[in-house]
């Protein structure tokens, strides 16, 4: 998944330095959207692999 927010922001820089402001911002909206889904299921999968051990 954070492969997907890298392209999408990767598009985003392009599309920018293209001129198509749209498609940049759309695509950058995407990136950083897909970043925080990461960023809390990267959390979520801490907080229970830790109770999973048994603590």
């Amino acid at each position: 998944m954070l492969y997907y927010a890298l392209v999408f922001f990767i598009v985003a820089i392009i599309a920018g330095v293209l001129g198509f402001g749209g498609i940049a911002g759309a695509s950058a909206g995407i990136a950083q959207a897909l970043f925080y889904l990461f960023v809390v299921l990267l959390v979520l999968s801490i907080i229970f692999g830790f109770f999973r051990r048994g603590v």
